[in-house]
């Protein structure tokens, strides 16, 4: 049996809007399963009141963490006590800290030594440090029900190409020529996860791919295989560089 990937998912309240978080919630289920769902702000503040019916929808429990002193961020402060008691309670094999504030950059990485799955998630505005120090980094923007519509509906593969930097490309066909074998073909899973080593907040939905497969066949720099497994239903996708 497949053992069930638990998380803790932390969110900061102060720093993330309301309207992601049932997407969000639907996203962090594809990494394991949240056992822990906790949320952290001053929720006297009025900016804060339109979360409620929002939290009991997802079963998220609001954490309330008054502001003591001007100019402190105590919402940072508490989540961070909280994840480091989470952490040595050893029930959780992983975290998804969900904010866009670099302040979790430590946290996220101290998490990692311990030897933690650490999922990021935030707004496109999210400072690199944060990002770099996670495992996987999620932007929010593209779990926006509208914008998943649009590539559901299928953009032209053009438009979607375009949005590929010079920088994409390369990290790509560098991936690729790092994870291949003698023949130059590459096992598609070992790319999309080396990918991720490089550059956590890589993402085929930021540049309109709903999966890494479409976004590397639309590409006339790479060419796919797909390999069949004996008895076995699903194909293997390789690809190598041309």
């Amino acid at each position: 049996m497949i053992k069930d990937t638990k998380l803790a998912v932390l969110i900061d309240g102060d720093n993330i809007p309301s309207r992601y978080i049932k997407e969000m919630m639907e996203e962090i289920t594809k990494y394991g399963t949240p056992t822990i769902k906790r949320i952290y702000g001053d929720w006297t503040k009025p900016h804060l009141s339109k979360w409620k019916n929002i939290l009991l929808e997802n079963a998220i429990n609001p954490i309330q963490q008054y502001g003591y002193t001007t100019g402190k961020n105590a919402t940072d402060s508490a989540m961070i006590i909280d994840a480091m008691d989470i952490l040595y309670s050893d029930k959780v094999d992983g975290f998804c800290l969900v904010s866009s504030d670099s302040d979790f950059t430590k946290l996220a990485t101290r998490l990692r030594e311990a030897g933690l799955q650490v999922y990021g998630i935030g707004e496109k505005k999210t400072p690199s440090p944060f990002i770099v120090a996670c495992d996987k980094f999620i932007y929010l923007e593209i779990l926006d029900p509208e914008e998943n519509k649009a590539i559901g509906n299928g953009k032209t593969n053009k438009t979607n190409v375009d949005k590929l930097t010079p920088e994409v490309l390369r990290l790509l066909k560098n991936t690729v020529a790092d994870a291949a074998d003698e023949d130059g073909w590459a096992f598609l899973g070992d790319v999309g996860s080396l990918i991720l080593k490089k550059q956590p907040n890589f993402d085929s939905r930021n540049f309109g791919f709903e999966k890494l497969t479409p976004l590397f066949s639309s590409l006339s720099q790479f060419e796919i295989e797909q390999r069949d497994q004996g008895n076995k239903r699903f194909k293997l996708i390789y690809v190598r560089n041309v």
